[in-house]
């Protein structure tokens, strides 16, 4: 099982350059960074980890600028979005920062995406949220289209570009891997459009059945990765055995020393699982 970190990366915490070697040193196979472009002062949409907002949410670096200066330091430490707002996101600009960020580490991104939570915020993008998913969908499917296609276009409901060239291409063949956040209701949107699952941190027991369903409407073998996973070996062990590909433990947005501390603590509990 592959063992990663998952983290915000802020202008108040280590910087990304020093993150991914610590990261690397310490035998980590991934790191997974959370976008936020920005966050309304005034919300109507409550957080769902209750009571008052975190500061990092409006603190966020961004996610292809922060991850390039880890792919810069290291060698083979896969660069993820944990997760990407496509809902926010423009598809042509965003295909290139994928393609790029997959250039620049050789072959190691992943593009992590959700639909989002945050009304507010996606509104400031002129996003309408009773339709972000169908807004999603579609944009996955013109992200994919200009990877793949020597001349790509697209036409539909909320994307629509005659042909287009577009470079680099992403090194990863045909391009790299999506994996998508979201509960049971991102099921069809894997199925479709994903290569993996993002689950949050259910218990093995709770997840279990979860993967068996989606697997039943993908139709396929559907690799996991959990984030936000507790430190502790019998929780670990227990997404081991219902075939959990990889695990994200959860990296408080520290400074660099006491960032160091905390994975040297993490990295000790790795180390049993590789």
């Amino acid at each position: 099982m592959k063992i990663g970190v998952s983290t915000f990366v802020t202008d108040q915490g280590i910087r990304p350059a020093p993150l991914g070697r610590a990261l690397e040193e310490r035998g980590f196979e991934s790191l997974f960074i959370a976008e936020h472009s920005h966050i309304p002062v005034e919300r109507r949409t409550p957080y769902p980890g209750g009571g008052e907002l975190p500061e990092m949410y409006y603190r966020t670096l961004d996610p292809f600028v922060a991850l390039s200066a880890v792919a810069a330091v290291t060698q083979s430490l896969r660069v993820g979005t944990g997760i990407a707002l496509v809902a926010q996101r423009d598809p042509i600009t965003t295909a290139n920062e994928v393609a790029s960020l997959d250039l620049i580490s050789e072959g190691r991104a992943v593009f992590g995406v959700g639909v989002g939570w945050n009304r507010e915020e996606m509104e400031n993008h002129g996003t309408d949220p009773s339709t972000r998913g169908r807004l999603v969908n579609e944009r996955l499917r013109a992200i994919r289209e200009l990877w793949t296609k020597e001349k790509a276009e697209f036409h539909g409901e909320f994307v629509n570009f005659d042909p287009v060239y577009q470079w680099p291409k992403p090194v990863q063949q045909p391009h790299p891997p999506i994996y998508v956040g979201g509960g049971e209701g991102a099921f069809r949107r894997i199925a479709d459009l994903g290569d993996a699952w993002l689950a949050n941190s259910e218990s093995p027991e709770k997840l279990h059945p979860q993967i068996e369903r989606l697997r039943e409407v993908a139709g396929r073998e559907v690799p996991v990765t959990v984030y936000v996973v507790p430190e502790d070996p019998d929780v670990v062990e227990g997404y081991r055995r219902i075939g959990v590909e990889r695990v994200l433990f959860y990296l408080p947005t520290l400074p660099e020393a006491e960032t160091n501390a905390r994975l040297d603590a993490m990295a000790q509990l790795a180390d049993r699982f590789r």
